[in-house]
C-alpha cells in the first residue's frame, strides 16, 4: 500500500491550486467596504435602494431591541417570533401564493425546496444557467438531475418524457449572470404535460418584475398555482437578509417537517426579519419603485450599447457587459473603482459560458446624473481588446 511521505503537509495541494488560479487570473479577495464609501454602487443587489432607507433601518433596530440580537434557536424550537409569521403572511399575500416559509438565506431556501420535494428515483430538470444554490440543491437531493440547455422548454420536455415517478423542473426566473428572463409560461406548460412540478428561484424578480414588483411568477400568471413553488431572497430588492419558499400550504407544511436547512438551522435574526417586513411594506406602498429600476437598467443598456460595448439586453435589474478575458474584466473593474464606481466582476467559474463580464445592477434610487456618470466611467475605462 502506498503511503504519503511523513514530511508531506496535508494542505500543500492548496498552494498548487492557488498558483493555478493566479495563472488563470481567477484569484478572489475580500474587499471590506467602509460604511460611508464614496463609490457609486452598481455592484450590490440593493435594487430598490431600500437597505439604507430610514424606515428599514429603524425597523431593524426596533426588532433587535425588542426580540434580541439573534433568533436564539432553530425555527421549530425558539427561533420563530411573531415577526417571522407576520413576514411570511404578508410576503405570501403580496406575491400571490398561499403560504410562505422564511429561512436564513436564499441559498438555504433553494436547498430546502429541492431536497425536501424530491428523493431517490425522482427527476430534477435544471437549466444550465441556474444559480449555484440550485446546482447544490440538485446534488444534495439524491435525485437524478438532467441539465438542459439554457432557456429551452423543448429540451425540458425531452428530459421529462418517459420518466416514471416524481419530477420537477427548476429554473431561475431571471438569471444572475446575464439578467435574462426564463420562459416561465412555456416551462410550466412543459412540466404540466408530464405531471411535474415547477420550482422557480425568483431572487432577481421579486421587487422588479410583475405588478408593483410582485415577481416574475405573478407576472406570468403562475403565482398561487397548485403545482408551482417559488423561492426568493430577502437580501436583494428587500435590502435585508434571508430567504423564503412560497407555495401551496401543504407544500410549506411539508418543508417545515422535512427540509433540513429549515429544521437544523438557527432562525433568521429578528433585525433582518423586521427590515425585510418594512421593505415589503414600502414596496407595497410605492409600486413605482419596480418601474424605476427597470427604467434604469434599460437606460444603462442603451447607453452602453450606443458606445459599442457588448451589453446584454436586461429583462430585470441586471446588466451584463462582456469583457475580452478574465484579466481584462478584473482590470476593468479596478479602473472603474479608480473612477469612483463599484461594479461587479464575474469570471469563471461564476459564468457558465466562460465569458468574463462586468455585472451592473440597476437601482431605483439612482439619479439620471448618476447613471450618466456611471456609463461615462465604464466607457472611458473599457479595455481596447
Amino acid at each position: 500500500m502506498l503511503q504519503r511521505s511523513a514530511s508531506a503537509h496535508p494542505f500543500e495541494w492548496i498552494e498548487e491550486e492557488a498558483a493555478r488560479r493566479a495563472r488563470a487570473g481567477l484569484v478572489r479577495t475580500l474587499r471590506p467596504r467602509a460604511a460611508d464609501s464614496p463609490l457609486l454602487d452598481l455592484a450590490s443587489n440593493d435594487y430598490l435602494g431600500l437597505t439604507r432607507r430610514p424606515e428599514v433601518t429603524a425597523a431593524a433596530a426596533d426588532a433587535a431591541r425588542r426580540w434580541g440580537a439573534g433568533a436564539t434557536g432553530s425555527r421549530l424550537v425558539s427561533g420563530t417570533t411573531e415577526l417571522h409569521t407576520r413576514l411570511e403572511r404578508e410576503l405570501a399575500e403580496f406575491t400571490g401564493f398561499e403560504s410562505a416559509l422564511v429561512l436564513s438565506s436564499g441559498y438555504a431556501a433553494n436547498l430546502a425546496a429541492l431536497t425536501a420535494l424530491t428523493a431517490r428515483g425522482s427527476l430534477i430538470v435544471s437549466d444550465a444557467g441556474n444559480h449555484a444554490s440550485i446546482v447544490d440543491g440538485c446534488r444534495l437531493s439524491r435525485a437524478e438531475t438532467a441539465v438542459t440547455p439554457h432557456a429551452d422548454p423543448a429540451a425540458v420536455r425531452k428530459s421529462l418524457d418517459g420518466h416514471q415517478g416524481r419530477a420537477l423542473v427548476v429554473s431561475d426566473s431571471v438569471f444572475s449572470v446575464d439578467g435574462d428572463a426564463a420562459p416561465l409560461k412555456e416551462l410550466a406548460a412543459a412540466a404540466r404535460e408530464f405531471g411535474a412540478a415547477l420550482v422557480v428561484d425568483d431572487a432577481h424578480g421579486l421587487g422588479v418584475l410583475g405588478a408593483g414588483g410582485r415577481g416574475a411568477l405573478h407576472a406570468a400568471g403562475l403565482a398561487g398555482a397548485p403545482d408551482v413553488v417559488a423561492t426568493v431572497t430577502l437580501s436583494k430588492s428587500l435590502g435585508s437578509q434571508g430567504g423564503a419558499v412560497l407555495g401551496p400550504a401543504h407544500v410549506i407544511d411539508h418543508l417545515v417537517n422535512a427540509a433540513r436547512t429549515f429544521i437544523f438551522d438557527t432562525g433568521l435574526a429578528p433585525a433582518a426579519v423586521g427590515a425585510a417586513l418594512a421593505s415589503l411594506r414600502l414596496l407595497r406602498g410605492e409600486p413605482a419603485l419596480a418601474d424605476r429600476v427597470r427604467e434604469v437598467s434599460a437606460t444603462l443598456h442603451r447607453r452602453l450599447t450606443d458606445a459599442h460595448l457588448a451589453a446584454v439586453r436586461p429583462d430585470a435589474a441586471v446588466v451584463s457587459v462582456q469583457a475580452p478575458s478574465a484579466e481584462a474584466a478584473l482590470r476593468w473593474a479596478a479602473d472603474c473603482r479608480t473612477e469612483g464606481l463599484a461594479v461587479g466582476c464575474f469570471r469563471p467559474p461564476s459564468v457558465p459560458d466562460g465569458i468574463s463580464r462586468l455585472r451592473l445592477t440597476a437601482r431605483a434610487d439612482l439619479t439620471d446624473a448618476q447613471i450618466e456618470g456611471a456609463v461615462d466611467a465604464i466607457v472611458r475605462t473599457a479595455p481596447s481588446n
